[in-house]
């Protein structure tokens, strides 16, 4: 079945071009949203107020406005340096003294749990890739022995 634009005589390209936009007319850098607007006019000049009264809950025992006055006084925790040496990792069979040395510093509590958990993903991501270069180092040679053996 042919498509409209071929019964029409010609084919459409109606694939996306690089560095062009899919709707060159389309909503313009820095327009906000049409509900952020309509709020901010409405608490326009109420921000100090709403912010003393919240406070005030908080301080009459609300648990709820004293979470929400927390949540914009100490931000959420995001991720942090971790000082923690790992052993030289060269080959897939060293990930294994790189995770003992995880295990132990959990253990000394050098490192939480969580931090732990974070590093041991990093430390097999790198085995794999280590793993991964062996074998394609391995199938060359054998290709190369193989390919060597036929000529």
């Amino acid at each position: 079945m042919r498509k409209k634009s071929e019964i029409a005589g010609k084919k459409q390209d109606t694939r996306f071009k690089p560095g062009q936009s899919g709707n060159p007319a389309g909503k313009p850098k820095g327009l906000r949203n049409r509900a952020t607007l309509a709020l901010e006019a409405l608490l326009d000049g109420e921000a100090e107020e709403l912010t003393r009264k919240a406070i005030e809950l908080a301080k009459g025992g609300d648990m709820a406005a004293l979470r929400l006055c927390l949540d914009r006084i100490v931000p959420p925790r995001k991720d942090r340096h971790v000082a923690f040496a790992l052993p030289a990792m060269n080959a897939p069979v060293d990930a294994v003294k790189g995770l003992a040395s995880i295990v132990a510093a959990v253990a000394s509590g050098e490192l939480t749990p969580s931090e732990a958990s974070e590093l041991t993903k990093l430390v097999e991501g790198y085995a794999r890739v280590l793993e991964t270069i062996d074998h394609e180092e391995r199938l060359k040679a054998l290709e190369g022995r193989i390919n060597g053996n036929k000529s």
